[in-house]
């Protein structure tokens, strides 16, 4: 599994759907799987989860991205998960690694 968590300052709605298109294009193979959008009071909440086929694990892997907004404060993190092809451990995270690192990328032109 490999994890990143962020804090932005920006309009949470544009955020999300900035790195809603920017996982999608990022991967030919990319899916949006499922997602809520919720308020609790100020707090705004979206989660997402997508899925793509990973070349170099020869598998899918999925990564899901919480997004949780405040005013103009934003925090985003999301995790992958899958990509390895081991019994009982994993031997590698490549792909799970390069998903995220669309992710990241998107987030630091942020």
């Amino acid at each position: 599994m490999a994890m990143l968590e962020r804090t932005l300052t920006g309009d949470f709605h544009h955020i999300v759907e900035h790195l809603h298109n920017s996982v999608l294009d990022g991967s030919a193979s990319a899916s949006y799987e499922e997602g809520s959008d919720f308020t609790m009071g100020a707090v705004q909440v979206a989660v997402r989860m997508y899925e793509r086929y990973s070349m170099l694990g020869g598998n899918r892997v999925a990564m899901s991205v919480t997004v949780v907004g405040e005013g103009d404060r934003v925090r985003v993190i999301a995790m992958t998960a899958g990509g390895s092809q081991a019994l009982f451990f994993k031997l590698n995270t490549m792909g799970e690694e390069s998903f995220l690192d669309t992710l990241a990328q998107t987030l630091d032109q942020l």
